[in-house]
């Protein structure tokens, strides 16, 4: 039964309680870089919507801790967890709303090479109470807490901050730059506009049609609704791909704007962000701004080792079908670990999936 493994990587990670450096990360999002500007240039404490995270909290497995001290393997990298959600109010950034989109960010601070990979949202994980369901159900009951405790969990990870970004956020950092250039395809296209339909229905706002095909300036209601396309080939695989060509459209565009854009631009979103990096920590790395760059993006579970079930109650999820396979390539794709063995804890956990699933697998 997964709950004496679970227990029992909570005891090791109380045991090796150790206060967890809060770094900042850069820009893979412009809304963090944003907010460090708007600091810096007006001397306030005022800033997005925040919560301190407690790592005794988040179920990060013991020997994930003792791979983050000099000589591991984790060492030097910094992860942060992205969430995407589609809040109609300002409670629904911290709670109450599934996370549209789940994101690790994992950042090599020496180099400055950052690492994106998407947990897709119909995953069928351990949602961080021992209830199995797809984990994008984790941010709803029980907000970043729960959605960060769920990724360490399942995927051996010391993630310890968030940011959090609703789709009017989204939009309005997207009109602040001036727009993201994204190709759009004829099969996007056919539904581009009906998604723009429903995310200006959430926004109160009107929507211009994207008329054609091909590599186009969209604008912020636009890139949301292109963000949010999940019916064409490769379903929500290729949405979560759309996801992550957004975020490096946005880096593309921010590096060339100045500081008093930025500046507006996070004046403008303020409202629709909930993190839990610390305006001191942002300042520390300011300087490295510039060298931070998007090289690699991956999707979670992968091809070869997921399947589709519908699971009755639970919906058609997406069943990592060898959990323990999957984490270790996702550490060997973001640390370069290729010897990793996963926890124990990890272990129950890709059995019970396994029991769990095996009779709806498609």
């Amino acid at each position: 039964m997964a709950t004496g493994g679970k227990m029992s990587a909570r005891q090791r990670a109380a045991r090796q309680r150790r206060r967890m450096i809060l770094f900042v990360f850069e820009i893979i999002i412009i809304l963090v870089m944003v907010a460090v500007l708007y600091l810096v240039m007006n001397k306030t404490s005022e800033g997005p919507k925040v919560t301190v995270m407690d790592p005794e909290k988040l179920a990060i497995p013991s020997q994930v801790q003792e791979m983050k001290e000099e000589g591991g393997t984790m060492h030097g990298y910094m992860n942060i967890a992205l969430f995407g959600v589609d809040a109609q109010t300002d409670g629904q950034l911290f709670k109450g709303s599934r996370s549209d989109s789940t994101m690790i960010a994992s950042i090599n601070r020496d180099t400055g090479d950052i690492k994106l990979v998407s947990v897709y949202r119909d995953t069928y994980l351990n949602i961080g109470t021992d209830e199995y369901q797809k984990c994008n159900g984790a941010y709803s009951y029980g907000g970043a807490e729960q959605a960060v405790k769920m990724l360490n969990m399942n995927l051996d990870m010391d993630i310890t901050d968030f940011v959090t970004v609703g789709y009017k956020g989204l939009s309005e950092v997207i009109d602040g730059l001036g727009g993201v250039y994204v190709d759009v395809d004829s099969e996007e296209l056919k539904h581009i506009n009906n998604y723009q339909l429903d995310v200006s229905n959430v926004l109160k706002c009107e929507y211009v049609s994207v008329t054609e095909p091909g590599y186009q300036l969209l604008n912020g209601v636009q890139a949301a609704a292109y963000c949010r396309i999940r019916q064409t080939k490769g379903d929500d695989f290729q949405r979560a791909a759309r996801q992550r060509e957004v975020i490096q459209a946005i880096e593309e565009q921010a590096k060339k704007m100045d500081l008093a854009t930025l500046t507006k631009v996070f004046n403008d979103c303020i409202d629709d962000i909930y993190t839990s990096l610390d305006s001191k920590d942002i300042l520390d790395l300011l300087g490295n701004i510039a060298n931070y760059r998007i090289v690699e993006e991956e999707g979670f579970p992968q091809p070869d080792l997921r399947g589709n079930a519908n699971m009755g109650a639970k919906g058609a999820c997406v069943i990592p079908t060898d959990l323990v396979a999957n984490v270790e390539w996702l550490h060997q794709f973001l640390f370069e670990d290729a010897t990793y063995t996963v926890s124990d804890s990890v272990k129950e956990y890709s059995q019970r999936i396994v029991s769990d699933t095996s009779q709806y697998m498609e």
